[in-house]
């Protein structure tokens, strides 16, 4: 009896160990992207001298804004299955509605999932940027061209990326074309999604998991995780420098009130 009980114990930690090597793998498959990505050159901040920066100032406190909001919601504007939790819908990552059985992960594509969410949380001020950037110039005396395009939202390590390929042309002494406007928002959504995504997974295989693990590796983050009723729990991921915060429930391995386990 001893001796399955140790080798059950040497499975447990060893699978254990794959999810942290897992999670260890995703963060430092992001820092790698992040390198490799194209880097975004300074802008200045006159509007005389950049709509470029006239741009990033219409959109960044709406893009900061959106981001926390779908942060704290479990990545979604508007959550199709959720619990109410510190004034937000937080939205289930792992759920099942039966008794005992573990849970089944909601989003797979998380992070993708994210981008578009926030994408779409920003089509209309992206357009009216372009179009008060468009009629401002207008006002100070120039000749504007304004061919607006499609725009994508990029979820890296420590940022996130908006770039459009919309192209605007300034013509008064002289004439310049912008081909490209991008805005850079510094927050660590990519990270603690990525950490989100593997506690997913341990309530998926385990039905429940230890934030201790979490944190002993990456003692910059906080982590808690919420028992409600019902079996339902929240966990909320923050970065202990920046703040910046994610947030998602689940439901796995319930048992029914008056049912003791442990008989």
């Amino acid at each position: 009896m001893k001796e399955g009980v140790g080798l059950g114990s040497k499975n447990r930690k060893g699978q254990i160990t794959i999810f942290v090597i897992l999670a260890i793998v995703i963060v430092v498959a992001g820092i790698l992207i992040y390198f490799l990505y194209p880097k975004i050159q300074a802008t200045s901040n006159s509007l005389e001298d950049n709509p470029k920066a006239y741009f990033q100032n219409c959109v960044e406190d709406s893009f900061q804004q959106n981001a926390k909001v779908v942060g704290l919601q479990g990545g979604s504007l508007n959550p199709e299955s959720s619990i109410k939790y510190g004034g937000n819908k937080v939205e289930f990552l792992c759920y099942t509605n039966k008794y005992y059985d573990k849970c089944a992960p909601q989003r797979v594509l998380l992070i993708s999932h994210i981008e578009d969410e926030i994408k779409k949380s920003l089509n209309k001020k992206v357009n009216d940027c372009f179009n008060s950037m468009d009629s401002d110039y207008k006002s100070k005396g120039y000749t504007t061209s304004l061919s607006p395009s499609d725009f994508d939202v990029n979820i890296l390590p420590n940022k996130i990326i908006l770039h459009s390929n919309s192209t605007f042309t300034l013509t008064k002494d002289s004439t310049n074309k912008y081909n490209s406007f991008d805005v850079v928002l510094n927050n660590n959504l990519y990270e603690l999604a990525s950490i989100a995504r593997v506690i997913v997974n341990w309530e998926k295989t385990y039905g429940d998991s230890d934030p201790t693990y979490f944190m002993n590796f990456y003692p910059e983050l906080k982590i808690e995780k919420k028992q409600l009723s019902d079996g339902v729990r929240v966990y909320t991921i923050e970065n202990r420098n920046t703040k910046d915060k994610f947030q998602f429930a689940s439901r796995s391995v319930v048992w029914p009130l008056g049912v003791n386990f442990n008989k």
